[in-house]
């Protein structure tokens, strides 16, 4: 019996020299009817390893997260859609779930659980897994928030939820992950400030405790030995740094 036929459907990423992790994610991703990556200006063999596996590749100047992945839904031939970061991959059950849900969608929008490998571990509780993930949409049914970072899927639907994991390569080194996770921070301090929200004391020293609690004990992180650790102890970082950069905004600001 053959499988039911489904919608098609467009598999998007945005990128910038990613050429070492480009190559297993569009391989991941080949039984979409198309792949569209829109580049930000590599100066790798990201855009030739993309289109020698078929991808259409277009540039556009970066213009923060949340912009840019509009922007390639945007391009996209079918309104069903996939959005992938070069370093995921869909692992054979995700695929199958995903092509389930297209033959017979009962919702317009679906998540998934992503899986973090991090220092050579693929993490199992924590903030590693099941790290919802909101991915595959009609795009006449949701948008990407403007966030320069930390950009968000907006919809007013409940998300149907999909077998299988997406698995994440969190980062080729632990040096090249700390120095993301600094971007990042900075971004959103940024992103803060100009929203209005300011810093506080109490934020600065609660606010990674709260979150160590939480992901490392409540949802029992520690069950990842040391790379569960450490992975918890860069996102408690992470916390206390972007409140710290802004309230070096907020003074910054206040200056005569």
């Amino acid at each position: 019996m053959e499988p039911a036929p489904r919608v098609p459907f467009s598999v998007v990423l945005i990128t910038r020299n990613a050429a070492p992790h480009i190559e297993a994610c569009l391989q991941s991703a080949a039984f979409a009817d198309e792949i569209v990556v829109v580049d930000a200006g590599s100066d790798d063999d990201t855009c030739a390893l993309a289109r020698g596996l078929g991808a259409r590749v277009l540039h556009r100047d970066w213009a923060g997260f949340g912009r840019q992945k509009q922007f390639a839904v945007e391009q996209a031939t079918h309104d069903w859609v996939l959005c992938l970061d070069a370093d995921e991959r869909v692992t054979p059950e995700l695929r199958t779930s995903i092509e389930a849900a297209l033959a017979n969608p009962s919702a317009p929008v679906y998540r998934m659980a992503r899986r973090n490998r991090f220092l050579g571990r693929w993490l199992a509780h924590g903030e590693g897994y099941p790290d919802w993930s909101t991915r595959l949409f009609n795009r006449t049914a949701a948008r990407w928030s403007e966030d320069e970072v930390h950009e968000k899927l907006l919809y007013a639907v409940t998300p149907g939820t999909l077998a299988g994991d997406l698995a994440h390569e969190s980062a080729d080194t632990l040096a090249r992950y700390l120095d993301k996770q600094n971007a990042y921070t900075t971004l959103a301090a940024r992103q803060l400030h100009a929203r209005g929200e300011s810093a506080s004391a109490s934020r600065l020293v609660l606010s990674p405790i709260v979150r160590f609690l939480k992901f490392y004990l409540l949802r029992l992180g520690f069950l990842d030995g040391l790379p569960g650790l450490v992975h918890i102890s860069i996102g408690c970082m992470n916390s206390y740094l972007k409140y710290a950069k802004l309230l070096e905004l907020q003074r910054t600001a206040r200056a005569p």
